[in-house]
């Protein structure tokens, strides 16, 4: 995609980078981006980056940044769609997705959309989980996949009981 910038933050699973373009954040990857600046980027790219660092840190339940998916079919964006409206802290089966997009028998398909997801953690594709809440498959691998689970878990623990 022309014009899309990486930058790359630290966080509690490693090396996370982000990619913005003009608009919006429009990619993340799960290590450090071999094209990424050194530099600080544009101005989305440090609202998304302090947005991110706010989430790690437990500070920040619900991302504000702009969004643009640069490719996907019509289903895969019905699946990211539905994947924003997952609350903070909580879980889907990838049955129960596949319902809400209005494909009952698509759970694998909403599996193949959660590994082609262009932006995981902010379009938060590790809260889908297989059925019976077992973990399964995450493009960031299984241990992100809990150590981003917990995470949230704690986060929403500490503010129900405080």
């Amino acid at each position: 995609m022309a014009g899309m910038r990486w930058t790359v933050l630290d966080s509690p699973i490693g090396e996370f980078s982000v990619a913005t373009d003009d608009a919006a954040v429009c990619g993340a990857h799960f290590g450090r981006v071999t094209s990424a600046a050194d530099r600080p980027g544009d101005a989305l790219a440090g609202r998304a980056v302090a947005e991110l660092r706010a989430y790690f840190a437990g500070e920040l339940t619900g991302f504000t940044v702009p969004v643009a998916a640069p490719r996907g079919s019509e289903f895969e964006r019905a699946v990211w769609q539905e994947m924003t409206r997952i609350p903070y802290g909580e879980t889907l089966t990838y049955g129960e997705v596949a319902r809400r997009v209005g494909d009952p028998g698509a759970a694998r398909a909403v599996g193949v959309a959660c590994n082609r997801n262009p932006v995981p953690v902010i379009v938060p594709c590790h809260r889908i989980v297989g059925a019976g809440g077992k973990l399964v498959g995450f493009g960031g691998g299984l241990p992100r996949k809990v150590t981003l689970l917990e995470l949230e878990a704690g986060v929403a623990l500490r503010r129900a009981w405080s």
